[in-house]
């Protein structure tokens, strides 16, 4: 799904925002294991790298590269680009709009939907429990 068609059918959404997070998100208790897991494998996989080393020898790359250490200054947004990618993936697997702010929520720490998604996948089709539970 192209990032205009994806933005189209955002828009053609309801512009009334949930009143709370409750509203928005019925996922039981098993649901939250997956956003649990989706977040800790990179980061499992970043504390195995550092261990290796990896950690001082990306420093040295971007450092002798053309950039030079000007290129440090952007390792804290590509990696935090990264996090919102896994968080917003994640969410649109299980049917939750990245983009949504309920009502009682917004600003720091929680404005991330103010920014534009960077899901890898089209929001999901969100299951009920009483689907789920037919299955």
């Amino acid at each position: 799904m192209s990032n205009l068609t994806r933005m189209s059918s955002t828009q053609d959404r309801s512009t009334t925002p949930p009143s709370s997070m409750q509203e928005m998100d019925d996922r039981d208790n098993v649901a939250w294991m997956y956003s649990a897991a989706a977040a800790m494998v990179p980061f499992t996989a970043f504390c195995f790298g550092h261990s290796k080393g990896m950690t001082v020898r990306a420093v040295e790359a971007v450092a002798r590269s053309p950039v030079g250490v000007y290129g440090l200054l952007a390792l804290p947004f590509v990696t935090l680009a990264m996090e919102k990618s896994i968080y917003d993936t994640v969410q649109a697997w299980q049917g939750l709009d990245p983009n949504v702010r309920p009502s009682d929520r917004g600003g720091f720490p929680s404005g991330g939907a103010a920014l534009p998604s960077f899901s890898l996948i089209p929001v999901q089709k969100k299951n009920t429990k009483s689907e789920v539970e037919t299955l």
